[in-house]
């Protein structure tokens, strides 16, 4: 049982950063093509929403787990 409180702790803090943040966004590159010497590339901007609901979830598996390791303990 080790490893289930760092992991508890780390599903709180996602789950808080999930709830805090709601959205991230990255870059994809899409299309590439070579016109003689020209090199042409079409670079996509990807936005990722995170429910809500989705990081309440997760810090309320963490709090459970942390609560049932205290009572395995105990």
């Amino acid at each position: 049982m080790s490893g289930l409180k760092p992991g508890a702790i780390l599903l709180i803090v996602a789950g808080a950063l999930a709830v805090g943040i709601g959205a991230f966004t990255y870059n994809r590159e899409t299309h590439q093509a070579t016109v003689g010497p020209m090199k042409v590339s079409v670079t996509e901007r990807r936005t990722v929403n995170i429910p809500a609901w989705a990081g309440v979830a997760a810090m309320v598996l963490g709090a459970v787990l942390l609560l049932a390791r205290k009572k395995i303990e105990a």
